[in-house]
C-alpha cells in the first residue's frame, strides 16, 4: 500500500504522515528531509548552482539516509546526523532554489523510487501524487492558510530556541507558494486524483482520522 500525501509547507504532511503510518503500522518516508538534506551539503559547499557539473559531481558523491525509531526520525548526511540543521530558517529559505533543478530532482525521485519498492509507505512532499508514485493507492493534498501554517512554523522555531517573526514566516511561506506551483519542474499541484484536506481548523487528531477513514476504502 502506497499513500501520498501531498501540500505546502508548514501545512501539516510532515507530522499527520508519520502519525498515520504509525497507526497503519506501516513505513514513513519523509521526502522533504531528502530534500533539506542536499540542501544543506550545497549551501556546505556553497555550490555554483549554474555548474551542471558541479552539481552532478555533489549529487554522485552524497549519501542521504532516513533512520526511524521510537525516538524519532533520524537523517543522516554523508553519515552525519543533520537531523536538527536541516530545519532552520537558511534550509527554508534555500531549498526550493535547490530542489527545482532538474539533477537534484531526478536523483531524489529515483533515490523515493527505490525506497518505495520495499514495503507499504506513507509517503509525504510536494510531487508525490503527482510525479514519484503517480499510481498510489490514495492521494491526499494538505492546504491550511499561510496564517495558520506561519503560526505552527513559529511554534517550531520557538521549540529549537529560533528567533523569527511571525509576519516574516508568513511572507516567507507566501513567496515559498509561488514559487512551487510555478516552478518548470514538478510544480506543486494536486494530482486529478487527489483528496483536498484543508487543516486550517482541523487538530492533528483530526487530519490523522480523516485520512485513516480513507484508506479503509483501499
Amino acid at each position: 500500500m502506497l499513500i501520498a500525501i501531498d501540500g505546502p509547507a508548514a501545512s501539516g504532511k510532515s507530522t499527520t504522515a508519520k502519525l498515520l503510518a504509525t497507526k497503519l503500522k506501516i513505513g514513513y518516508l519523509d521526502t522533504g528531509a531528502m530534500y533539506r538534506a542536499i540542501t544543506l551539503k550545497f549551501l556546505e559547499e556553497n555550490v555554483d548552482l549554474k555548474n551542471i557539473a558541479e552539481i552532478q559531481r555533489v549529487l554522485d558523491s552524497t549519501k542521504i539516509s532516513l533512520n526511524y525509531s521510537e525516538k524519532g526520525l533520524t537523517v543522516l548526511l554523508d553519515e552525519k546526523d543533520v537531523s536538527e540543521a536541516i530545519r532552520t530558517p537558511e534550509i527554508n529559505k534555500a531549498i526550493s532554489k535547490i530542489s527545482n533543478i532538474p539533477e537534484v530532482r531526478k536523483k531524489m525521485v529515483a533515490l523515493q523510487r527505490q525506497i518505495g519498492q520495499t514495503g507499504s509507505w506513507v509517503v509525504d512532499g510536494r510531487d508525490i501524487g503527482t510525479v514519484v508514485f503517480t499510481n498510489a493507492d490514495l492521494k491526499i493534498f494538505m492546504v491550511a492558510t499561510p496564517e495558520v501554517r506561519a503560526k505552527r512554523r513559529l511554534i517550531d522555531y520557538e521549540a529549537k530556541g529560533i528567533s523569527a517573526s511571525f509576519d516574516e514566516i508568513v511572507d516567507e511561506i507566501k513567496k515559498r507558494d509561488e514559487y512551487d506551483s510555478n516552478r518548470k519542474h514538478s510544480p506543486l499541484k494536486p494530482a486529478e486524483d487527489s483528496i483536498l484536506l484543508d487543516t486550517s481548523d482541523l487538530s492533528l487528531e483530526e487530519q490523522v482520522d480523516f485520512i485513516y477513514q480513507k484508506t479503509k476504502k483501499i
